[in-house]
C-alpha cells in the first residue's frame, strides 16, 4: 500500500485572483511554520500540477495544491492493534470513543495500550503517514468522546478553533451527595497542588476555569448531572465539584464514594464543532456506558 500524502486543493475564482500564493495561504489558516517545512521537507506548492513557489501571483481558474511533507510517527509511540470505536472519519480527522481504563496518550506507568498507541497501529493499515493530533484529551479514566485530527494542519484548526471555545463538549457524571440547586456555575481558579504531581486544587493563583453544570436526576446516593466547561483545565470538572462538596462517584482522588464504581463517574457523551475544511456543523453523541448506566437503573428502582 503506497501512504497517503496530506494534499489541499483550490479553483481560484475571480476573489482571489491578484493575490501571491503566501498571502492566499495565510488567508486559508497556513501557517509560517507549515510553510517553511513544505519548502524543506519536502512539500510542494503547485498551479495547474507545476511546482510554484509562493510569491506567484494566482490566476482565476488556476488550480492551486499545497502536498504537505510526509509525517513521521512519534518514535515514542508504537503502533498496536487495538480496535477502535470509530463514530467519524474521513480524510481530515476521526471522532471516536476511549472507554475508561484507556490512557489518551501513553504514560511512564501505562506506555502501551494508550489511544495514540491505537492510531498509529490504524494509521499503519490504512497506509496514512502521521502521528497521533488528539484534539480532545480525557483522563485514563474518563471515557466518552475524543476528537483527533489525521494531520498536522488539520490539528492546527481545530486546536485553534478549541482555544477559541469553538469545540463544545458536554459531559455526563455522576456527583456524590444530593446537589441542592438545579443548575450552576462553577468559577475558581485551578492550580497544582504543592505536594503532588497529580492532583490539582482550586487555589488563588491557579488558572482561570469556568464549568456550568445542570441537574438531571436525583438519587439517594448522588446527583445525575450534565456538564459544560468554559475551559479545559486537567481534572477540572473533578476538582470543581469536589470543591462544591459532592465530588464525582468512585473518585478516590478526590474524596469521592467508591463504593458503587472504581473509576469516577464521568463520561464525555456529546462534542460539537464546525467542520475546519468544509464548514459543516459536526455532532457526534454516545450514551453512557454500561458501569454507569447499571448504577443509574438501579437507583432508579428505589
Amino acid at each position: 500500500m503506497t501512504p497517503s500524502r496530506f494534499q489541499l486543493n483550490w479553483v481560484i475564482d475571480d476573489s482571489d485572483a491578484g493575490q501571491l500564493i503566501k498571502d492566499f495561504l495565510k488567508n486559508e489558516e497556513i501557517s509560517r511554520t507549515a510553510l517553511t517545512d513544505i519548502k524543506f521537507k519536502g512539500g510542494s506548492i503547485q498551479v495547474n500540477k507545476e511546482e510554484v513557489n509562493v510569491r506567484y501571483k494566482l490566476i482565476a481558474g488556476d488550480v492551486l495544491s499545497v502536498i504537505f511533507p510526509a509525517e513521521q510517527p512519534s518514535e515514542g509511540v508504537q503502533g498496536e492493534d487495538i480496535p477502535l470505536t470509530i463514530l467519524f472519519e474521513d480524510e481530515y480527522l476521526l471522532v471516536v470513543f476511549k472507554p475508561a481504563g484507556m490512557n489518551t496518550i501513553p504514560s511512564r506507568e501505562h506506555p502501551t495500550g494508550s489511544l495514540a498507541n491505537a492510531l498509529v497501529g490504524y494509521y499503519g493499515i490504512i497506509g496514512l503517514e502521521a502521528t497521533s493530533h488528539i484534539v480532545t484529551r480525557l483522563d485514563r479514566d474518563t471515557s466518552g468522546i475524543v476528537l483527533i485530527a489525521k494531520h498536522r494542519h488539520a490539528h492546527h484548526l481545530l486546536s485553534k478553533m478549541q482555544q477559541k471555545g469553538q469545540v463544545k463538549r458536554t459531559y455526563e457524571a455522576f456527583a456524590g451527595g444530593l446537589l441542592a440547586a438545579d443548575y450552576g456555575t462553577i468559577e475558581e481558579p485551578i492550580g497544582r497542588k504543592e505536594d503532588s504531581i497529580i492532583e490539582r486544587e482550586v487555589r488563588e493563583g491557579g488558572q482561570y476555569a469556568c464549568t456550568h453544570y445542570q441537574v438531571i436526576e436525583r438519587h439517594r446516593l448522588f446527583t445525575y448531572i450534565e456538564l459544560q466547561l468554559e475551559t479545559g483545565r486537567t481534572h477540572q470538572i473533578r476538582v470543581h465539584m469536589s470543591y462544591l462538596g459532592h465530588p464525582l462517584l468512585g473518585d478516590d482522588l478526590y474524596g469521592g464514594d467508591v463504593s458503587l464504581i472504581g473509576r469516577q463517574a464521568l463520561h464525555c457523551k456529546k462534542i460539537k464543532f464546525k467542520h475546519p475544511f468544509s464548514g459543516e456543523e459536526m455532532i457526534f453523541t454516545t450514551p453512557l456506558p454500561l458501569d454507569m448506566s447499571a448504577i443509574l437503573e438501579a437507583a432508579r428502582l428505589f
